[in-house]
């Protein structure tokens, strides 16, 4: 259920980005250079890899994949959620559901690979090298994300970018990121927040 909730929430976004691309000549306020949150705590989501350790218990530990529905299987818990989760809760789940079959059970999570859930993702659409979704780290700023992507097109209208937060319903802000990229003006580098969308439309000349 959390994972069909979650798509839904993605295709909304997706919807929302591909309507403004069309309407890209908008004018919206600059993005707010400081957006990172200073307590932000990674979600885990669908595909990640955790390493699950249980202290003095190796037979019990081991590496698993999050599957599609958002759960993970170890030996003696069957079925866990981990969608939604960050590792220091999923690891006290898993000492509640171990505490069943061995004496005061201490569980260490990380995650080894990220993916992440839809709204700890930037999705970069339109015309930037590589449009794809990207898990997001703290302190995260676009400059970050368009190394990830590979930079604009040639065909991009960059100064025209738009940034559409998903933390703040939607909002839609400007970003110069021609400016960033091709000039080197750092000044419009802007911290990015998990959820949001990066549109970069195509220039018309």
């Amino acid at each position: 259920m959390a994972y069909k909730k979650e798509r839904s929430h993605a295709l909304v976004i997706l919807a929302l980005a591909t309507s403004l691309a069309a309407c890209s000549t908008a004018s919206y306020p600059p993005a707010p250079t400081v957006a990172a949150s200073p307590d932000y705590r990674y979600v885990i989501g669908p595909l990640d890899t955790v390493n699950i350790v249980v202290w003095r218990n190796p037979e019990l530990s081991g590496t698993v994949s999050v599957r599609p529905d958002g759960r993970i299987s170890t030996p003696l818990v069957e079925d866990v959620q981990a969608l939604g989760r960050n590792p220091a809760e999923l690891a006290r789940d898993l000492e509640k559901a171990l505490a069943k079959y061995i004496r005061d059970p201490q569980v260490t999570v990380m995650v080894t690979n990220f993916a992440g859930s839809s709204s700890e993702q930037i999705r970069i659409v339109g015309e930037a090298a590589k449009p794809q979704a990207i898990p997001y780290r703290q302190n995260m700023t676009v400059l970050d994300v368009m190394i990830l992507v590979g930079g604009l097109t040639d065909f991009a209208a960059g100064n025209r970018a738009v940034l559409v937060r998903g933390s703040e319903k939607g909002k839609q802000y400007n970003v110069r990121l021609a400016d960033l990229v091709r000039r080197g003006d750092i000044s419009a580098n802007v911290d990015v927040r998990p959820g949001d969308v990066l549109i970069i439309p195509q220039s018309w000349f």
